[in-house]
């Protein structure tokens, strides 16, 4: 008994995952972006992705980071990034999208564990998403919430658990109704998130307005991301 508890941690110590990251269509992205131009708030969100699929493909524990979208633009640098490049084929939402990547998964690597990962994430850290997967892991279908406390920026599910993202507006207490252990958020006065790990504060920080962004550079941006504040003065 005790040398399958054994094996079990092991494999858990181990565990390899596949990052699903659904990318709109640059055209329709991050409207909330307000004071910017169109052509501005496209390469805004391009970069932020670029900036997310390159800290993802960093992190210790992934294996594959698979970008869903239509858009050849992301397709183009997320291919160059080394990520692999799925077309939106369900085109039925963010939700949907992040299923049809984790099925690809599923297909390919039956033992991997399955994310799904927000786009817009220019201040993520490589080690702060393999400290939530290792989290998710232990104690199995898991998510991080984001900074404003109401979303989610990370889904994920070990093996042979049920993948069943509920991202969109107030995902957060849809993922606590299903059961998902929640992840990242510290504990008072300690800076510890519940799970005995550090604040996980660039996986948190998405980014849908002006002040998110600001808030995301004072942690600090990924290079593409950065680039385009530094060659602008509203930050």
């Amino acid at each position: 008994m005790a040398l399958d508890a054994d094996l079990l941690a092991a494999r858990r110590a181990t565990l390899i995952w596949s990052l699903v990251v659904p990318v709109k269509v640059l055209a329709q992205a991050k409207s909330r972006l307000a004071g910017l131009a169109d052509d501005k708030r496209s390469r805004f969100a391009l970069a932020m992705a670029a900036d997310t699929i390159a800290a993802a493909l960093q992190a210790d524990t992934v294996g594959a980071v698979l970008v869903v979208t239509d858009d050849p633009e992301v397709s183009d640098i997320a291919g160059r990034l080394g990520a692999i490049v799925l077309a939106d084929t369900p085109r039925a939402g963010l939700n949907e999208a992040l299923t049809h990547g984790a099925r690809y998964s599923e297909r390919r690597w039956s033992d991997r564990g399955r994310a799904g990962l927000a786009a817009d994430l220019p201040a993520l850290k490589p080690g702060e998403l393999t400290v939530a997967l290792a989290a998710s892991a232990r104690v199995g279908v898991a998510f991080v919430p984001d900074a404003d406390g109401t979303g989610t920026t990370l889904y994920a599910a070990p093996p042979g658990a049920p993948f069943s993202p509920q991202f969109g507006l107030a995902s957060r207490a849809r993922h606590l109704a299903s059961g998902a252990v929640e992840l990242g958020t510290a504990e008072p006065g300690t800076g510890e998130a519940a799970t005995g790990s550090p604040e996980l504060r660039g996986l948190r920080r998405d980014v849908d307005t002006i002040d998110d962004l600001r808030a995301a550079a004072r942690i600090g941006l990924g290079p593409r991301t950065q680039a385009l504040v530094a060659a602008g003065s509203w930050v």
